[in-house]
């Protein structure tokens, strides 16, 4: 078959909408992300200029007691504001759900039911076009029928192959339903096709796994007949060839193969178990292996989104569409992911095969997939939108999307560097090399390369906690960096900024530096303020003139500790010191010369070298406090100095500006961060025992330096950072 030439590449979008169920519970992505509440997010979406959108219409939402008792309100209101904004949705009925609980996954009301359940929606709204019954149906059945995640928890290939069996019957039925409404009904049929890789001994596993992974498209297209090499499997697992032979008499081929695909989807089979970790071993009865990444081990990367449409498009002669391209990582791997998805998709309609589309998914992040979503751990990446903040904020994810859809040339500094998944570091056991530059003469040849093709960032502070850092934070995210120190750069001679800056041209300045001696401040006011105050200036002076992105720090000495609630970034500054005044004084300046400038503040710093500011709490307790009476009285917001440089990398390269509240979500005292530092381990304690990490969050005392953000809390919680912290230590 020929292909044929389509209009232009389509970019789509999707919510992460799963709604999956775990022994008696749901769990609902829609409500963790917010989105059950904000209309207006269809607005947002729409701005992006997505033609089509991925679109929950859940079966077990809407219909979760009866069959007969389906509420309306959420589809009546979203659909047709999505059908008012001219944008196309493709219904999404089951997504890695298990059915209600009258019809569940692993019985045969299963697909009954949601044929019924689908004839009712498309009789609702007649006018949609395209629908997913149900996502990823071979993934969902291994997470319900052979891993036991998801309900009904089997761990068996019976379990499995029925979940899956009952899903495309259910599909089959279910647009069966639907074209008795709308003939002309589209099914997007969506897979993971993770395409598996082994040593030697484990190769009969990994032609096993990889006829597998093509099953649910098989069934769907009628091709599972006694020939298939999957035959005799099926009928071992309990399948009936009378079943069988239905999906024979009843094919019902996708019009779109929808692949969602992602750096870790393709596997490594390895029998050698004892070097890799036990979360990764498994056993298929015969033999004990280790399943990990393909990504991790290969010496050449597995392939992309290329190689599996392409698989894909050659086995079936169907059109296909990347449905999901998502990262759950650091901001400029997103926008990098995202950015070769397209591409790849571009180059293969080229080609000549029929990509339809590419669709971005997670507009509102994702919940609890660091778990395989099997409980509500609170742990969110964000997607597009990140709805941490008061309203959902555009990530610079929004802004690629943006461009993509107007057909505007993509550019951003960190797109001239591959992504972690095509770098030598992502191999299990190597360690980040360092992406740092040095002023002059160059002899390596890794740095050569990076200075013709990189736009660097310039850290300034080489010996300070946070400098060092967001060195390591560029190291791990192929971030090309100048760590410099004051004797690199005197940020104090603003002819020595410009001269060094102009020479280097950074995309971005990071201010890491400070003169930080609280108690020396007082009797040295000059230095202080022509360091934290005239330095930051000069900086801001140049970068604005230059167009250069401006980072500066500040601190919680801006404010008094007469507060009894936490520091918001609206409050009106009250320092009392003289490194307070400076980091004050600081702020306005900077921002009044150059508004684009993010200035972060934060709390006491402590890093993974296992040292917190001590010099800056004997300083604390002796100048402001005493030695002896109250120490124990001022709380903080103690910040992990490398969840810091991690945020504010991602806010730095979403483009946001201004004062923002950077800070981990707790508080301690001063005595609990000695404490800590001494021991290393927990926090709170008394000389006989310390407390675990969780102590932090329930010690509330009377004067407090707190922070908070009304832009949005983004750096994790205080008690999770000491555990890694810990960690870091042992």
């Amino acid at each position: 078959m020929q292909p044929q030439a389509t209009s232009a590449l389509e970019l789509w979008g999707g919510v992460e909408c799963t709604y999956n169920r775990v022994h008696e519970t749901y769990f609902s992505q829609l409500k963790w992300n917010g989105h059950l509440q904000r209309l207006d997010d269809l607005d947002r979406f729409a701005d992006l200029g997505v033609q089509a959108l991925r679109y929950p219409v859940i079966w077990e939402m809407l219909a979760p007691s009866r069959p007969d008792e389906i509420d309306w309100t959420f589809p009546d209101e979203r659909l047709n504001r999505l059908r008012e904004l001219n944008i196309r949705p493709i219904a999404g009925l089951v997504h890695h759900g298990s059915g209600p609980r009258y019809a569940p996954i692993d019985s045969p009301l299963f697909a009954s039911g949601l044929a019924d359940y689908a004839r009712s929606v498309a009789e609702r709204f007649p006018w949609i076009e395209a629908y997913t019954p149900v996502n990823e149906p071979l993934t969902t059945a291994r997470f319900c029928g052979l891993y036991g995640h998801w309900y009904p928890h089997g761990s068996s290939s019976a379990a499995f192959v029925r979940i899956l069996l009952n899903e495309c019957r259910a599909t089959i039925e279910a647009m069966q339903a639907i074209r008795e409404v709308n003939p002309a009904a589209q099914l997007i049929q969506t897979e993971d096709l993770g395409r598996i890789y082994s040593t030697p001994k484990m190769e009969y596993q990994t032609q096993f796994e990889n006829e597998r992974r093509w099953l649910s498209f098989d069934l769907l297209c009628g091709r599972v007949n006694k020939e298939h090499a999957l035959w005799d499997y099926l009928l071992e697992s309990q399948a009936e060839e009378r079943e069988l032979h239905w999906f024979l008499e009843n094919p019902c081929p996708p019009d779109v193969l929808g692949i969602n695909h992602y750096p870790t989807s393709d596997r490594f089979l390895d029998e050698q178990v004892a070097s890799h970790p036990e979360e990764a071993r498994a056993s298929n009865g015969r033999d004990h292996y280790a399943d990990v990444a393909a990504v991790r081990v290969l010496p050449t990367p597995p392939g992309g989104f290329k190689e599996r449409l392409c698989e894909a498009w050659n086995r079936y002669e169907i059109p296909v569409a990347i449905t999901e391209a998502h990262l759950g990582c650091s901001r400029e791997e997103q926008v990098r992911w995202l950015n070769q998805a397209w591409n790849e998709a571009k180059e293969l309609r080229e080609a000549g095969v029929p990509v339809r589309a590419v669709t971005p998914w997670s507009f509102l992040g994702a919940w609890n997939w660091n778990s395989l979503v099997t409980r509500d751990a609170n742990y969110y990446e964000p997607g597009v939108f990140d709805t941490r903040s008061p309203t959902p904020r555009p990530t610079a994810l929004a802004k690629t999307i943006k461009a993509l859809s107007r057909e505007i040339e993509l550019f951003h500094p960190v797109l001239t560097q591959p992504g972690w998944w095509r770098r030598p570091q992502r191999l299990l056991g190597s360690q980040p090399r360092s992406w740092a530059l040095e002023p002059g003469f160059v002899e390596n040849d890794f740095e050569r390369e990076l200075r013709k093709t990189s736009f660097p960032l310039v850290i300034i502070g080489r010996n300070t906690v946070l400098g060092q850092a967001f060195a390591h934070a560029c190291d791990v995210r192929g971030l090309p960096y100048f760590l410099l120190s004051s004797a690199d750069l005197n940020i104090r001679d603003i002819m020595s900024v410009e001269m060094i800056l102009g020479g280097i041209h950074p995309w971005a300045v990071i201010n890491a530096a400070e003169y930080g001696d609280i108690a020396g401040a007082e009797v040295d006011a000059d230095t202080c303020f022509s360091f934290n105050t005239q330095g930051a200036v000069h900086l801001a002076e140049v970068c604005a003139r230059r167009g250069f992105r401006l980072v500066c720090f500040s601190t919680d000495h801006v404010f008094d500790g007469r507060k009894t609630t936490p520091y918001l970034e609206m409050d009106v500054t009250t320092p009392l010191g003289i490194y307070g005044q400076s980091k004050a004084l600081m702020e306005q300046k900077v921002l009044a010369t150059y508004p684009s400038t993010l200035i972060a503040r934060t709390g006491p710093l402590f890093s993974r070298q296992g040292k917190l500011d001590l010099e800056r709490a004997a300083s604390e307790q002796s100048h402001w406090e005493g030695p002896n009476d109250a120490s124990h009285a001022t709380v903080v917001s103690p910040t992990f100095a490398p969840d810091l440089a991690d945020a504010t990398l991602d806010l730095l390269i979403d483009g946001e500006f201004g004062l923002w509240n950077l800070v981990n979500d707790g508080h301690a005292s001063w005595t609990d961060l000695v404490r800590m530092s001494n021991r290393g381990v927990g926090i709170d304690g008394d000389t006989e025992s310390a407390a675990p990490a969780a102590a932090l969050v329930s010690n509330v005392l009377s004067t407090s330096r707190v922070l908070a953000s009304e832009r949005g809390q983004i750096l994790p919680d205080l008690e999770d950072a000491v555990r890694r912290w810990e960690s870091s230590r042992a």
